[in-house]
Protein backbone atom coordinates (compact mmCIF):
# COMPACT_ATOMS: atom_id res chain seq x y z
CA UNK A 1 0.00 0.00 0.00
CA UNK A 2 1.43 3.28 -0.93
CA UNK A 3 1.96 6.00 1.68
CA UNK A 4 -0.91 9.03 1.78
CA UNK A 5 0.26 12.06 0.13
CA UNK A 6 0.70 15.33 2.66
CA UNK A 7 -0.69 17.91 1.22
CA UNK A 8 2.37 20.99 1.56
CA UNK A 9 2.13 23.68 3.64
CA UNK A 10 -0.26 26.87 2.86
CA UNK A 11 2.28 29.48 2.81
CA UNK A 12 0.15 32.68 4.72
CA UNK A 13 1.17 36.55 5.72
CA UNK A 14 2.61 36.41 9.24
CA UNK A 15 1.67 39.42 11.40
CA UNK A 16 4.56 39.80 13.95
CA UNK A 17 2.63 42.04 17.05
CA UNK A 18 1.86 41.81 20.25
CA UNK A 19 -0.71 44.87 20.22
CA UNK A 20 -3.91 43.37 20.83
CA UNK A 21 -5.72 46.44 18.94
CA UNK A 22 -2.93 46.55 15.81
CA UNK A 23 -3.88 42.83 15.67
CA UNK A 24 -7.35 43.38 15.46
CA UNK A 25 -7.16 45.88 12.40
CA UNK A 26 -4.93 43.84 10.97
CA UNK A 27 -7.32 40.29 11.20
CA UNK A 28 -10.13 42.82 9.45
CA UNK A 29 -7.92 43.82 6.56
CA UNK A 30 -6.38 40.44 5.71
CA UNK A 31 -10.11 38.92 5.48
CA UNK A 32 -11.31 42.27 3.31
CA UNK A 33 -8.36 40.86 1.49
CA UNK A 34 -9.76 37.20 1.52
CA UNK A 35 -6.47 35.60 3.18
CA UNK A 36 -6.10 34.02 6.47
CA UNK A 37 -2.60 34.68 7.92
CA UNK A 38 -0.06 33.12 10.81
CA UNK A 39 0.42 35.23 14.31
CA UNK A 40 3.59 35.57 16.09
CA UNK A 41 3.56 37.73 18.97
CA UNK A 42 7.58 38.32 18.52
CA UNK A 43 10.73 37.60 16.73
CA UNK A 44 11.55 33.96 18.69
CA UNK A 45 7.65 33.09 17.58
CA UNK A 46 8.25 34.60 14.15
CA UNK A 47 11.64 32.46 13.15
CA UNK A 48 10.36 29.59 11.88
CA UNK A 49 7.82 31.18 9.41
CA UNK A 50 9.88 34.51 8.60
CA UNK A 51 11.52 33.68 5.27
CA UNK A 52 8.64 31.09 3.64
CA UNK A 53 5.81 33.53 4.05
CA UNK A 54 4.72 35.48 1.17
CA UNK A 55 4.20 38.72 3.00
CA UNK A 56 5.52 39.48 6.61
CA UNK A 57 4.03 42.67 8.75
CA UNK A 58 5.78 43.78 11.52
CA UNK A 59 3.69 46.02 14.18
CA UNK A 60 5.12 48.86 15.38
CA UNK A 61 5.58 47.76 19.39
CA UNK A 62 7.73 44.32 17.72
CA UNK A 63 9.95 46.47 15.09
CA UNK A 64 13.31 47.27 17.80
CA UNK A 65 12.56 43.29 19.15
CA UNK A 66 12.68 42.56 15.55
CA UNK A 67 15.82 44.15 15.06
CA UNK A 68 17.42 43.33 17.91
CA UNK A 69 16.85 39.89 16.96
CA UNK A 70 19.02 40.16 13.64
CA UNK A 71 16.50 38.36 11.47
CA UNK A 72 17.46 37.76 8.27
CA UNK A 73 16.40 40.74 5.37
CA UNK A 74 13.71 39.21 3.06
CA UNK A 75 11.77 41.40 0.46
CA UNK A 76 7.77 42.08 0.41
CA UNK A 77 8.27 43.26 4.54
CA UNK A 78 5.90 45.81 5.87
CA UNK A 79 5.99 48.05 9.15
CA UNK A 80 2.67 48.85 10.07
CA UNK A 81 1.15 51.03 13.13
CA UNK A 82 -1.07 53.88 13.59
CA UNK A 83 -0.26 57.54 12.84
CA UNK A 84 1.48 59.51 15.78
CA UNK A 85 2.95 55.77 16.91
CA UNK A 86 4.70 54.82 13.64
CA UNK A 87 5.66 58.19 11.77
CA UNK A 88 8.12 58.72 10.71
CA UNK A 89 9.36 55.25 10.89
CA UNK A 90 11.50 55.09 7.88
CA UNK A 91 15.00 55.01 10.06
CA UNK A 92 14.09 51.52 11.69
CA UNK A 93 12.17 50.32 8.53
CA UNK A 94 15.24 50.81 6.89
CA UNK A 95 17.22 48.94 9.84
CA UNK A 96 14.70 46.44 9.45
CA UNK A 97 14.85 45.95 5.46
CA UNK A 98 11.37 47.04 5.24
CA UNK A 99 10.18 48.21 1.83
CA UNK A 100 7.23 49.95 3.05
CA UNK A 101 5.70 51.87 6.32
CA UNK A 102 2.26 51.15 6.21
CA UNK A 103 0.62 54.06 8.73
CA UNK A 104 -3.16 53.10 9.74
CA UNK A 105 -5.97 54.44 8.90
CA UNK A 106 -4.74 56.05 6.00
CA UNK A 107 -2.65 52.59 4.52
CA UNK A 108 -5.76 50.25 5.24
CA UNK A 109 -6.77 49.95 1.37
CA UNK A 110 -3.21 49.53 0.48
CA UNK A 111 -2.81 46.92 3.06
CA UNK A 112 -6.18 45.07 1.68
CA UNK A 113 -4.76 45.03 -1.41
CA UNK A 114 -1.39 43.52 -0.10
CA UNK A 115 -3.02 40.85 1.49
CA UNK A 116 -4.87 39.82 -1.55
CA UNK A 117 -1.77 40.14 -4.19
CA UNK A 118 -0.19 37.73 -1.43
CA UNK A 119 -3.09 36.01 0.67
CA UNK A 120 -2.93 32.23 1.03
CA UNK A 121 -0.55 30.16 -1.41
CA UNK A 122 -0.36 33.27 -3.66
CA UNK A 123 2.98 33.54 -4.75
CA UNK A 124 4.24 36.97 -5.69
CA UNK A 125 4.08 38.58 -9.31
CA UNK A 126 6.31 37.60 -12.00
CA UNK A 127 7.88 41.53 -13.17
CA UNK A 128 6.35 42.68 -15.81
CA UNK A 129 8.14 42.46 -19.13
CA UNK A 130 9.37 46.32 -20.08
CA UNK A 131 10.34 47.12 -23.73
CA UNK A 132 11.57 50.65 -24.75
CA UNK A 133 11.32 52.09 -28.16
CA UNK A 134 13.16 55.30 -29.44
CA UNK A 135 13.66 56.68 -33.23
CA UNK A 136 16.56 56.89 -34.61
CA UNK A 137 16.24 60.51 -35.90
CA UNK A 138 12.94 62.47 -36.12
CA UNK A 139 9.43 61.47 -37.65
CA UNK A 140 10.66 57.93 -37.24
CA UNK A 141 7.35 56.17 -36.60
CA UNK A 142 8.89 55.34 -32.87
CA UNK A 143 6.10 56.25 -30.82
CA UNK A 144 3.56 54.79 -33.10
CA UNK A 145 5.58 51.42 -33.11
CA UNK A 146 5.48 51.53 -29.40
CA UNK A 147 1.74 52.10 -29.53
CA UNK A 148 1.24 49.19 -31.64
CA UNK A 149 3.43 46.94 -29.51
CA UNK A 150 1.33 47.96 -26.34
CA UNK A 151 -1.59 47.26 -28.24
CA UNK A 152 -1.14 44.06 -29.34
CA UNK A 153 0.04 43.04 -25.86
CA UNK A 154 -3.72 44.15 -24.45
CA UNK A 155 -5.16 42.11 -27.55
CA UNK A 156 -3.40 38.94 -25.81
CA UNK A 157 -4.72 39.60 -22.83
CA UNK A 158 -1.57 41.16 -20.95
CA UNK A 159 -1.97 43.74 -18.47
CA UNK A 160 -0.05 46.76 -20.63
CA UNK A 161 1.39 49.90 -19.55
CA UNK A 162 2.09 52.09 -22.48
CA UNK A 163 4.45 55.09 -21.03
CA UNK A 164 4.94 58.21 -22.71
CA UNK A 165 8.42 59.51 -21.72
CA UNK A 166 8.62 62.08 -24.63
CA UNK A 167 7.37 65.26 -23.02
CA UNK A 168 7.67 67.05 -26.85
CA UNK A 169 5.61 63.68 -28.43
CA UNK A 170 2.32 65.85 -28.55
CA UNK A 171 1.06 62.73 -26.04
CA UNK A 172 0.22 58.77 -26.79
CA UNK A 173 -3.12 59.34 -25.95
CA UNK A 174 -4.07 60.89 -29.13
CA UNK A 175 -1.50 58.18 -31.03
CA UNK A 176 -4.15 56.20 -29.38
CA UNK A 177 -7.32 58.34 -30.25
CA UNK A 178 -7.65 58.75 -26.52
CA UNK A 179 -7.40 62.20 -26.27
CA UNK A 180 -10.88 62.10 -24.37
CA UNK A 181 -10.47 59.68 -21.93
CA UNK A 182 -11.23 60.86 -18.32
CA UNK A 183 -7.79 60.42 -16.24
CA UNK A 184 -4.27 61.58 -14.77
CA UNK A 185 -1.32 62.51 -17.33
CA UNK A 186 2.19 63.01 -16.48
CA UNK A 187 2.02 66.25 -15.02
CA UNK A 188 0.00 65.41 -12.09
CA UNK A 189 2.40 62.42 -11.38
CA UNK A 190 5.31 64.49 -12.12
CA UNK A 191 5.60 64.79 -8.24
CA UNK A 192 5.84 61.06 -7.46
CA UNK A 193 8.93 59.83 -5.57
CA UNK A 194 9.28 56.19 -4.13
CA UNK A 195 6.86 53.38 -4.32
CA UNK A 196 3.63 54.12 -5.98
CA UNK A 197 0.67 51.46 -5.62
CA UNK A 198 0.03 50.00 -8.84
CA UNK A 199 -3.63 49.43 -8.39
CA UNK A 200 -4.43 53.31 -7.11
CA UNK A 201 -1.50 53.96 -10.48
CA UNK A 202 -3.64 51.95 -12.82
CA UNK A 203 -7.07 52.93 -11.09
CA UNK A 204 -6.21 56.62 -12.25
CA UNK A 205 -4.94 56.36 -15.72
CA UNK A 206 -6.54 56.63 -19.28
CA UNK A 207 -7.75 52.96 -19.84
CA UNK A 208 -9.33 50.46 -21.72
CA UNK A 209 -9.52 46.94 -21.52
CA UNK A 210 -6.50 45.86 -19.94
CA UNK A 211 -4.56 48.69 -22.14
CA UNK A 212 -3.67 51.83 -19.45
CA UNK A 213 -1.44 54.79 -21.24
CA UNK A 214 0.59 57.15 -19.00
CA UNK A 215 1.13 60.23 -21.22
CA UNK A 216 1.86 63.90 -21.50
CA UNK A 217 -1.07 66.30 -22.00
CA UNK A 218 -1.02 69.61 -24.40
CA UNK A 219 -0.45 71.59 -21.59
CA UNK A 220 2.70 73.67 -20.39
CA UNK A 221 6.05 71.91 -21.06
CA UNK A 222 7.42 70.22 -17.92
CA UNK A 223 10.39 68.47 -16.99
CA UNK A 224 9.74 64.67 -16.02
CA UNK A 225 11.63 64.02 -12.97
CA UNK A 226 13.69 60.54 -12.68
CA UNK A 227 12.49 59.80 -9.61
CA UNK A 228 8.71 60.25 -10.95
CA UNK A 229 9.72 57.88 -13.71
CA UNK A 230 11.27 55.10 -11.48
CA UNK A 231 7.83 55.19 -9.21
CA UNK A 232 5.91 54.51 -11.96
CA UNK A 233 7.88 52.11 -13.68
CA UNK A 234 8.58 50.37 -10.33
CA UNK A 235 4.57 50.46 -9.92
CA UNK A 236 4.24 49.36 -13.33
CA UNK A 237 6.83 46.01 -13.27
CA UNK A 238 4.79 44.78 -9.77
CA UNK A 239 1.40 45.55 -10.86
CA UNK A 240 1.14 45.02 -14.52
CA UNK A 241 2.33 42.39 -17.41
CA UNK A 242 3.75 44.22 -20.05
CA UNK A 243 5.37 47.43 -19.59
CA UNK A 244 6.05 49.72 -22.95
CA UNK A 245 8.32 53.14 -22.79
CA UNK A 246 8.17 55.38 -25.61
CA UNK A 247 11.53 57.44 -24.93
CA UNK A 248 12.73 60.57 -26.50
CA UNK A 249 16.15 60.37 -28.80
CA UNK A 250 18.14 63.41 -26.65
CA UNK A 251 18.06 61.78 -23.68
CA UNK A 252 17.08 63.00 -20.13
CA UNK A 253 17.31 61.61 -16.91
CA UNK A 254 14.29 60.04 -16.79
CA UNK A 255 14.73 58.86 -20.55
CA UNK A 256 18.13 56.91 -18.74
CA UNK A 257 16.00 55.42 -15.94
CA UNK A 258 13.45 54.29 -18.79
CA UNK A 259 16.17 52.77 -20.50
CA UNK A 260 18.10 50.61 -17.84
CA UNK A 261 14.49 49.49 -16.61
CA UNK A 262 14.08 47.61 -19.95
CA UNK A 263 14.38 44.37 -20.37
CA UNK A 264 14.47 44.78 -24.02
CA UNK A 265 14.82 48.20 -26.40
CA UNK A 266 14.14 48.75 -30.11
CA UNK A 267 15.56 51.73 -32.13
CA UNK A 268 13.41 52.38 -35.00
CA UNK A 269 15.04 53.71 -37.90
CA UNK A 270 13.83 54.82 -41.18
CA UNK A 271 15.48 52.77 -44.34
CA UNK A 272 17.41 56.02 -45.23
CA UNK A 273 21.43 56.85 -45.44
CA UNK A 274 20.68 60.59 -43.37
CA UNK A 275 18.51 58.27 -41.03
CA UNK A 276 21.25 55.88 -40.47
CA UNK A 277 23.68 58.78 -40.01
CA UNK A 278 22.01 60.27 -37.44
CA UNK A 279 20.55 56.87 -35.91
CA UNK A 280 24.17 56.16 -35.00
CA UNK A 281 24.33 59.13 -32.82
CA UNK A 282 21.66 58.03 -30.40
CA UNK A 283 23.00 54.23 -30.65
CA UNK A 284 26.06 56.44 -28.96
CA UNK A 285 24.11 57.69 -26.42
CA UNK A 286 21.60 54.63 -25.53
CA UNK A 287 23.67 51.87 -25.90
CA UNK A 288 25.64 52.25 -22.62
CA UNK A 289 22.16 52.04 -20.51
CA UNK A 290 20.00 49.52 -22.38
CA UNK A 291 20.71 45.93 -21.36
CA UNK A 292 19.47 44.44 -25.07
CA UNK A 293 19.21 46.92 -28.09
CA UNK A 294 17.63 46.23 -31.47
CA UNK A 295 16.84 47.78 -34.83
CA UNK A 296 13.53 47.67 -36.50
CA UNK A 297 14.10 49.45 -39.88
CA UNK A 298 10.80 50.48 -41.77
CA UNK A 299 10.58 51.57 -45.48
CA UNK A 300 10.63 52.80 -47.96
CA UNK A 301 13.75 52.68 -48.71
CA UNK A 302 13.82 55.60 -51.62
CA UNK A 303 17.79 54.21 -52.36
CA UNK A 304 17.11 50.89 -51.66
CA UNK A 305 18.66 50.45 -48.59
CA UNK A 306 18.20 47.18 -46.91
CA UNK A 307 17.37 46.59 -43.63
CA UNK A 308 20.39 44.35 -42.92
CA UNK A 309 23.03 47.03 -44.19
CA UNK A 310 21.21 49.36 -41.87
CA UNK A 311 21.66 47.06 -38.88
CA UNK A 312 25.35 46.39 -39.48
CA UNK A 313 26.28 49.96 -40.03
CA UNK A 314 24.54 50.47 -36.59
CA UNK A 315 26.08 47.45 -34.76
CA UNK A 316 22.76 46.32 -33.90
CA UNK A 317 21.15 43.03 -34.34
CA UNK A 318 18.00 43.58 -36.48
CA UNK A 319 14.82 42.84 -34.70
CA UNK A 320 12.45 43.26 -37.73
CA UNK A 321 11.45 45.36 -40.89
CA UNK A 322 7.84 47.70 -41.14
CA UNK A 323 6.70 47.53 -45.09
CA UNK A 324 4.66 51.11 -45.96
CA UNK A 325 1.18 50.67 -44.51
CA UNK A 326 -0.91 53.68 -45.73
CA UNK A 327 -4.06 52.13 -43.75
CA UNK A 328 -2.34 52.91 -40.74
CA UNK A 329 -1.30 56.28 -41.67
CA UNK A 330 -5.46 56.90 -42.35
CA UNK A 331 -6.10 55.15 -39.24
CA UNK A 332 -4.12 57.07 -37.25
CA UNK A 333 -6.34 60.43 -38.41
CA UNK A 334 -9.49 58.97 -37.87
CA UNK A 335 -8.42 58.07 -34.19
CA UNK A 336 -7.72 54.43 -34.75
CA UNK A 337 -5.11 53.13 -32.24
CA UNK A 338 -2.08 51.52 -34.59
CA UNK A 339 -2.64 47.38 -34.78
CA UNK A 340 -6.29 47.51 -33.04
CA UNK A 341 -7.23 45.53 -35.99
CA UNK A 342 -4.40 43.05 -35.47
CA UNK A 343 -3.75 43.03 -39.12
CA UNK A 344 -0.93 44.64 -41.63
CA UNK A 345 2.78 45.26 -41.30
CA UNK A 346 2.78 46.31 -37.99
CA UNK A 347 0.74 44.34 -36.29
CA UNK A 348 1.83 40.77 -37.74
CA UNK A 349 5.96 42.57 -36.34
CA UNK A 350 4.54 43.49 -33.25
CA UNK A 351 2.44 40.13 -32.30
CA UNK A 352 6.08 38.17 -32.84
CA UNK A 353 8.04 40.37 -30.66
CA UNK A 354 5.65 40.53 -28.26
CA UNK A 355 5.91 36.36 -28.31
CA UNK A 356 9.69 36.47 -28.46
CA UNK A 357 9.37 38.52 -25.41
CA UNK A 358 6.78 36.96 -23.21
CA UNK A 359 7.08 33.56 -24.53
CA UNK A 360 3.65 33.26 -25.03
CA UNK A 361 1.35 33.20 -27.98
CA UNK A 362 -0.21 36.03 -29.66
CA UNK A 363 -2.75 35.40 -32.09
CA UNK A 364 -3.61 37.61 -34.85
CA UNK A 365 -7.07 39.07 -36.07
CA UNK A 366 -9.95 37.43 -36.09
Amino acid sequence: MSPPTTAPPRRLPLLVTADGGLLDDLLRLAAAGGTEVELAADPAAARARWLPAPLVLIGHDQAQACLRARLPRRPRTVLVGRTGEINPGWEIAELLGAEHVAALPAAEPWLVDRFTEYGADAEPRRPARTVAVLGGRGGAGASVFASGLAVTAARARLRTLLVDADPLGGGLDLVLGWEELDGLRWPALSDADGRVDAPALVRALPSRGDLVVLSWDRGDLLALPAPAMAAALDAARRGRDFVVADVPRQLDDAAVVALQAADQAYLVVPAELRAAAAAARVVTAAAPHCAALGVIVRGPAPGRLKAVEVARALGLPLAGTLRPEPALCRGLERGEAPAAGGRGPLAMLCRRLVGELTGLPVVGAA
